[in-house]
């Protein structure tokens, strides 16, 4: 007979709520705070009190323009979707499942008496969520019943209800945000949560170098942007053994940073020639950096994956002509809708054309893996934090580049509400 209670048997404690502030967009450059409902969790989903929020190159976007790509902002919309916070709320499934796990970790110990009872807890570990666990979370909702989400590929369900991304208007800038409970993943007491905040973006990196890209040890990495992404993607690069890691840019100050950080080479772009189109200089450029680097076009040494995180014409382009022959190249930046890419070289040579989107299976539990481990290190990248009541200045700063100090942003977070 199980010792499982009955599903929904329990009933969770009573949540006192406090206020919900939210950071609202109205339209481009056009915010405000405003207070929100508190989200009423059904009995698979959990409440999440929000403590750290990152801004993404998408917030910026919708902030500065009220679009990203050919998504429009057509009524106000919290922003935010890179987030940690602690589970204050748990449905009554959910509660099951917790005080199933007591119950086992209980009978552990008792099976084992005189042995610490935080081992038996331990092999129960990661069972069951609970009432103040700490977690990061993964802001993208899906159907679970489409042909994509049942094959594995639910990043690309067409019912996906994403954070702070139309037609959904609820971002995690608020004080709670709800979440089904396999979308939140606890974090490792020696991860911290303005960290935990930044395992989305991470998790973006894992999922185009590791899992789209198909890495593997000793491969020789090409990254086209020197942002959030692409520095996590080198880092990313570097954890999982790659042989050499080459970052571009075209602002030296990242490239110096990347340098530090976890790139073995940089490069900065040639300049464009007056008389020439952008197909031919992306060739030219293409054989400078390999000629600057030292890599060789093909065979041992040369580039075996580019991962693209700009988006632009001219970087996909280049990237698609440095990548070796049989090599595979991952577009995970956003630019125009629409480039021009050099299908002759793609086709004659076997090149395998990825588009990397967002995460999905296994990717937010690899990247907390990487930090835990200390393979991948996010401190260097935090460079500004703000208070909530602040966050129109974070955003400013992160759509300016640079604070008022002159130092140049990477990755901004923002605390919850107090």
């Amino acid at each position: 007979m199980s010792s499982l209670p009955a599903e929904g048997s329990p009933n969770p404690p009573t949540f006192k709520s406090k206020d919900n502030p939210a950071f609202i967009l109205h339209g481009a450059l056009k915010t405000g705070f405003e207070e929100q409902p508190v989200p009423e969790v059904g009995p698979d989903e959990v409440l999440v009190e929000v403590k750290k929020t990152g801004i993404c190159g998408s917030d910026v976007h919708f902030y500065n323009t009220g679009k990203m790509g050919l998504v429009s902002l057509l009524e106000p919309m919290c922003l935010g979707h890179e987030s940690s916070g602690i589970i204050v709320q748990l449905g009554s499934n959910v509660a099951a499942q917790a005080q199933a796990a007591e119950q086992l970790t209980k009978k552990l110990a008792e099976e084992n008496e005189g042995a610490d009872n935080s081992s038996a807890r331990g092999v129960v570990g990661k069972r069951a969520l609970d009432l103040g666990t700490r977690v990061t979370m993964e802001p993208g909702v899906t159907c679970r019943m489409c042909v994509d989400c049942r094959g594995g590929k639910y990043q690309i369900c067409e019912h996906m209800v994403f954070a702070a991304y139309p037609p959904s208007r609820g971002g995690t800038l608020q004080r709670y945000y709800k979440l089904p409970a396999d979308l939140v993943y606890p974090l490792p007491d020696s991860v911290d949560l303005v960290y935990g905040a930044m395992m989305e973006p991470l998790s973006v990196a894992v999922h185009a170098v590791a899992t789209t890209g198909g890495m593997r040890t000793g491969w020789n990495v090409l990254i086209t942007g020197a942002g959030p992404v692409g520095l996590l993607a080198m880092a990313v690069a570097k954890g999982l053994g790659a042989g050499r890691i080459v970052g571009v840019d075209i602002n030296e100050e990242r490239l110096n940073f990347a340098k530090e950080y976890a790139a073995t080479d940089t490069y900065i772009p040639i300049k464009q020639k007056g008389n020439e189109s952008r197909a031919e200089y992306s060739v030219r450029a293409a054989a400078d950096l390999l000629l600057s680097c030292g890599i060789p076009e093909r065979g041992p040494g040369s580039i075996d994956l580019v991962v693209d995180a700009t988006g632009a014409e001219v970087c996909v382009q280049m990237g698609l002509n440095a990548v070796r022959p049989g090599g595979t190249y991952v577009q995970t930046g956003f630019g125009p809708p629409d480039v021009q890419i050099p299908m002759f070289r793609v086709v004659t040579n076997e090149i395998t054309l990825k588009g990397g989107w967002r995460y999905g299976n296994g990717d937010y539990p690899l990247a907390i893996d990487l930090v835990a481990r200390g393979l991948v290190d996010l401190k260097p990248l935090l460079t500004h934090t703000f208070k909530f009541k602040d966050a129109l200045d974070a955003f400013e700063i992160t759509k300016n580049g640079k604070d008022e100090d002159g130092k140049f942003v990477i990755k901004c977070v923002i605390d919850g509400p107090e």
